[in-house]
C-alpha cells in the first residue's frame, strides 16, 4: 500500500477551519504506534525520528496539508446549544486515502491552544491517552465502526487538572477517522444562515465520505444525505448496545456523519446489561446511560434533520427521522447475531432469538462478555451458569444455529473485557511504577480477540 495524500478539506475554503500552530512539547516519548494501521495506508516504513516529527512535532507529511487546521463547529452539549466551540485542543492534521479508496483524516487531541481553547491549556492527560488507547482498540476488536488511535506521545508537561490527582502527565493523541465532520459541523452553519456553505458541505460529505454522487439539485443531495446517516447512525448505536459500551458523551459535535464513533472522554463498559448505566460522573440524569443512547444518537439526528431543512422539505425528512428506530432495531439484532456467532435466517425468529437473549442479558447472572463468550465458544447451555428459565428459553432458540468457533481464544478461561477496574489497574501501573507491560499485553490480548471474532464471522 503505498501513501497517497489527498487533503480535500481545502476544497470547503476558509470559512471551515482556522490554520493553526501545534504545540511545542518537551519531550516526544512514543507509547503506542500503530503500525497496523500504518501499514494499511502506506506509513509502514516511517522510522521511530519520523513518528515523533509527523505524530508529535506535526511537521507536514510530504504533498498534504502545509499547516494544522481548526474546524469549526458548534452543538448541543446535554441538549443545551452552544456556539462556542469548536477544535479546542486538537485540529485536522491530514488527509489520505487507504487501500480501499475511503478518505481518511489524522487528527489531534491535546496538541495545544486554538481560537476555540476557550482559556483552557490545549492539552491532553497522559490517563486521557491512555484510556483512548485502550477504547478504540476494544470496539476495533468487537467490531464497532470506530476511529483509531494512531500514535501516542508523552510530552513532558505537567498538568493540573480537577477530576484526577495533579499535577499529571502530558500527551498528545493522533486518530485515524474516516472524517471529522460532525452533526456540529452544520449546526454551525444553520445557525449562521449560511446556506451556500451548507451545500457545499453536504456535496463534500456525499462525494468524499460516502463516495455517491452529488447533482446540482440541492434539496435531493440533503435528502440523500439524511438518509445515509440516519442509517449509519442506527448502526452506530446497535454496534454500543451490542459491545456493552456507554460512550459517556454523546452531544450533536461528538456524532461524526459517517456513523464512525469517535472522542474518548468519560467511557465505561457495563459489566451487565443495565439501562441505568452511566459512563460520566456529570450525566446525573442519566441522559446519555446505556439504554438510553439510541434515544439521544436520535435526538442528535433530529437536530441534522433541522439543519437539512435549509435545503430542502421538511415532510420528508420527518419521515425519514420516523423509520430510524425501525433501522436501530434490525442493526441491533444484526449485530447481536454477530456476537453470537451465528449467521441470520429468517427476520422473525432472528428477532425472537435476539429478544430471549437480550432478556437472558438482563438476568444479570453473568456479565455480557461472559455469556457471548460461552455462547459463542458453544459451550454447554446446561450447565450450571446458564441453568435458569431466561437461559433455557435462549438455548432452545439456538438449536440447530451453528456457531463458529475455531480459534483458540475461544477456549481461553476467560473472556477479553475492559471495565473499569482493570482500566484503572493498567493506569496505576504506569502512573505508579512507568510500567507498561501490562498496558501492552492488553492491547495483545484485544487484538487477538479481535482476530478471533474475525475469523469466526459468521456469513453476512
Amino acid at each position: 500500500m503505498a501513501y497517497q495524500a489527498d487533503p480535500k478539506i481545502l476544497e470547503l475554503g476558509d470559512a471551515f477551519y482556522d490554520a493553526v500552530e501545534p504545540a511545542r512539547f518537551p519531550q516526544c516519548t512514543p507509547r503506542f504506534v500503530n503500525r497496523r494501521w500504518a501499514e494499511g495506508i502506506g506509513l509502514g516504513d516511517l522510522s521511530e525520528e519520523q513518528w515523533a516529527a509527523h505524530f508529535c512535532r506535526f511537521e507536514p507529511l510530504a504533498d498534504n496539508l502545509p499547516q494544522p487546521l481548526a474546524l469549526r463547529y458548534h452543538g448541543h452539549q446535554f441538549r443545551v446549544y452552544n456556539p462556542d466551540i469548536g477544535d479546542g485542543r486538537g485540529f485536522l492534521y491530514a488527509q489520505l486515502r487507504d487501500g480501499d479508496g475511503r478518505l481518511l483524516d489524522f487528527g489531534t487531541k491535546g496538541s495545544g491552544q486554538t481560537p476555540y481553547s476557550r482559556h483552557a491549556d490545549g492539552r491532553l492527560t497522559l490517563k486521557g491517552g491512555v484510556r483512548e488507547v485502550l477504547a478504540t482498540e476494544m470496539l476495533e476488536a468487537l467490531g464497532v465502526h470506530t476511529s483509531k488511535t494512531f500514535a501516542l506521545f508523552e510530552t513532558g508537561e505537567d498538568l493540573v487538572r480537577g477530576d484526577e490527582p495533579s499535577p499529571t502527565r502530558s500527551s498528545v493523541l493522533t486518530r485515524l477517522s474516516h472524517s471529522h465532520v460532525r452533526i456540529g459541523t452544520f449546526q454551525r452553519l444553520a445557525f449562521y444562515g449560511e446556506v451556500e456553505n451548507m451545500a457545499a458541505l453536504v456535496r463534500y460529505a456525499l462525494v468524499h465520505l460516502y463516495g455517491e454522487p452529488a447533482g446540482n439539485d440541492a434539496s435531493e443531495n440533503a435528502l440523500r444525505l439524511f438518509d445515509l446517516v440516519s442509517a449509519a447512525t442506527a448502526r452506530l448505536a446497535a454496534s454500543y448496545m451490542a459491545a456493552g459500551f456507554v460512550h459517556g458523551v454523546l452531544n450533536s459535535d461528538n456524532i461524526n456523519v459517517t456513523g464512525e464513533s469517535f472522542d474518548y472522554g468519560p467511557w465505561r463498559f457495563t459489566p451487565f446489561w443495565e439501562d441505568d448505566f452511566t459512563a460520566a460522573y456529570f450525566d446525573h440524569y442519566g441522559l446519555y446511560s446505556f439504554g438510553r443512547q439510541a434515544e439521544a444518537i436520535h435526538w442528535d439526528l433530529a437536530q441534522f434533520a433541522g439543519c437539512m431543512s435549509l435545503l430542502t422539505e421538511a415532510p420528508p425528512l420527518s419521515d425519514g427521522l420516523s423509520q430510524w428506530s425501525h433501522r436501530f432495531e434490525d442493526a441491533l439484532v444484526s449485530a447481536l447475531l454477530r456476537r453470537l456467532g451465528v449467521e441470520a435466517t429468517d427476520r422473525d425468529a432472528d428477532r425472537d432469538l435476539i429478544g430471549a437473549l437480550v432478556s437472558s442479558l438482563r438476568s444479570r447472572e453473568a456479565t455480557i462478555d461472559r455469556v457471548l463468550f460461552d455462547w459463542r465458544g458453544g459451550r454447554d447451555p446446561g450447565s450450571e451458569r446458564y441453568g435458569s428459565p431466561s437461559f433455557r428459553e435462549l438455548a432452545a432458540k439456538l438449536e440447530g444455529r451453528e456457531r463458529q468457533a475455531t480459534h483458540a481464544y475461544w477456549s481461553d478461561a476467560e473472556p477479553c473485557s475492559m471495565h473499569i477496574d482493570e482500566v484503572e489497574a493498567i493506569w496505576s501501573d504506569i502512573a505508579d511504577r512507568d510500567d507498561w507491560t501490562v498496558f501492552e499485553a492488553k492491547v495483545e490480548a484485544i487484538r487477538r480477540m479481535g482476530y478471533a471474532m474475525k475469523e469466526d464471522a459468521p456469513a453476512a
